[in-house]
Order: structure tokens, then sequence, then C-alpha cells
């Protein structure tokens, strides 16, 4: 039987140019758009030329021999990927988080194509080191990093997916009422919603969080656990606030809606994909099954 030939797939997202122009339908009104902000048109598309460079310089890394395919990030929930395909994020870190939900153990490779932009603490990886880093993603002969991601399930089946982190809450800046229950204590809250991050989400929107309320959860990035964070619980004769954070090592983190309208929850910060939350709805959230993994440099 004839081996598959490998497939890499490319995950970008549009550049700031490209949404422009999709905004406004030329470059001429693109131009004017920037320049009655005090911005110049040279510097966005700079950026948006040296993207294009740096991912065709990543597709010509491909063997000739093995197959390509492009996804552009707003598609992925529409994308079939296959046990043999190896995942070239080209972008920041979120499109590394973007795509992992969508994956089922395929090696992932995040290339960062402005490193003076960019952190890349999971676009790592400089387009040069892809011609090696492929052939030998295949062999099975690169260093894995299997990031912990966070689940959250409903009663009717639903699941959402999460490398960082799942927000709980309204979709205003309505206070979000709700009971949570830690398997140990339940409580009423009111609050600005809650965030639960994994290991890795630990360095994004929970980072702040934890430092405004000074409740620090250390979590590994690989550990089957995650931590959560009450934004703002406020205190009433039928809402507590005893309940403001901690760390889950498998056991459900179980939340109630308490909200007529409005509730929703959502994933790794992706606001439109939201699963509505409203009076009686419950979630469980656990860490995940799946992982990310994350090809090391």
């Amino acid at each position: 039987m004839p081996l598959v030939t490998p497939r890499v797939v490319f995950v970008i997202r549009d550049t700031d140019y490209e949404l422009l122009i999709a905004r406004h339908a030329t470059r001429g009104q693109v131009r004017f758009f920037l320049e009655s902000r005090g911005q110049a048109l040279a510097e966005v598309e700079a950026r948006h030329a040296q993207f294009l460079a740096v991912l065709a310089e990543a597709r010509a890394c491909v063997p000739l021999d093995w197959r390509q395919a492009l996804v552009r990030r707003p598609d992925l929930d529409r994308s079939l990927f296959a046990p043999e395909d190896i995942i070239v994020a080209v972008g920041q870190d979120g499109l590394v988080a973007n795509v992992a939900k969508y994956l089922a153990g395929q090696p992932v490779i995040g290339i960062n194509p402005a490193p003076d932009l960019y952190d890349g603490v999971l676009a790592r990886a400089r387009v040069e080191s892809l011609r090696a880093l492929l052939p030998a993603s295949v062999a099975g002969a690169v260093p894995l990093q299997r990031r912990t991601m966070v689940q959250a399930t409903f009663e009717g089946g639903e699941r959402l997916l999460a490398l960082n982190e799942i927000f709980v809450g309204h979709r205003s800046h309505q206070s979000a009422r709700y009971r949570i229950d830690d398997g140990v204590q339940a409580e009423d809250q009111s609050s600005s919603g809650l965030i639960v991050a994994s290991g890795t989400g630990l360095t994004g929107w929970a980072r702040s969080i934890s430092e405004a309320t000074h409740l620090s959860v250390e979590v590994g990035i690989e550990e089957a656990a995650f931590g959560y964070w009450v934004r703002e619980p406020f205190p009433s004769v039928a809402t507590g606030t005893d309940l403001r954070g901690g760390k889950f090592t498998g056991s459900p983190l179980t939340v109630v809606s308490r909200m007529n309208e409005g509730g929703v929850v959502f994933s790794d910060g992706i606001e439109q994909d939201f699963v509505a939350f409203d009076w009686g709805r419950c979630v469980m959230i656990t860490p995940a099954s799946q992982s990310l993994n994350l090809v090391l440099i």
C-alpha cells in the first residue's frame, strides 16, 4: 500500500492592508483614511509586503513532491485536517491558538513573520528553519511540546476548546450573574465574568487579571490543569465573593447561568464564535483530552 504524501497546511490571517482594502475598497481610499488619522500607507504596505515575502519563502521550503494547502483564519471551522498534515501557522501567537482547537494531534510549527513586532511565544520559528523542520516533523524527529488545552462542555453536548482561555460572562458591560461550583463550595455571583486559563493562557488575558487581583495561580503548560479568576465580583445580599480564583486538576468547574439574556461563553478571544449562555444553562470546564503539539526549535 503506497504511503500518503505529506501535506503542509499553511494557516494565515489577513494583513492590516488586506483588511483595510476590504473595508475601503481602493488603495486611494485606504491612503486617505490613514492620512486623515496621521498614519502612513507606506508603513502598512511595507508590513504587507514583508508578510507576503515570508509566506512565499515558507512555501518554497516544502519539498516539490509534497502537497500544500493554504487556509485563512475565517475558514478554519470549514477546513478538514488529515492525520498526516503538518500545520504551519504564519503570523502572531494568537493564530496558533486559533488553529489548535481544530486539530487532532498534528504537529504545529509557528512561524513569526515579524520578530520586531510579535513576541513569538508560540510562533517562535524563523522561516529559514522550516526547510529542515518539515522532513524532521514527518519523521517524528522533532521535540514536541504538548500544551494542555481547556474545554467547556454544555448540557446539550456542545463543546468549546481553548488553548489560552475560556470566558464566561455577559456579552456587554452589564454584570454577569451565575452560580459557580468548585466541587467543594458553590456561590451565586455577580461579576464582570470569569476567565478560565490553561498554563499557556497564563501569559495572556489571565496574566493581567492575576496582576490586578494579586491572585497568582501556577499552572504548567503541559499540566492537565487550569486556573480561574473572577473579574470584579460584587458582594450583595444575594451574591458572594468567596470564590475568586483557584487551580483545578481534572475535576470540573461548574457554572450555571442566571442571566435572562446576553450570557455568552467564548474561547481564545474570538467573541463572535460564542455559545449562548442564558438562564439555566450549565457549563462544565475541565482540561481537554487533546493538546497542542507544538514543534520546538
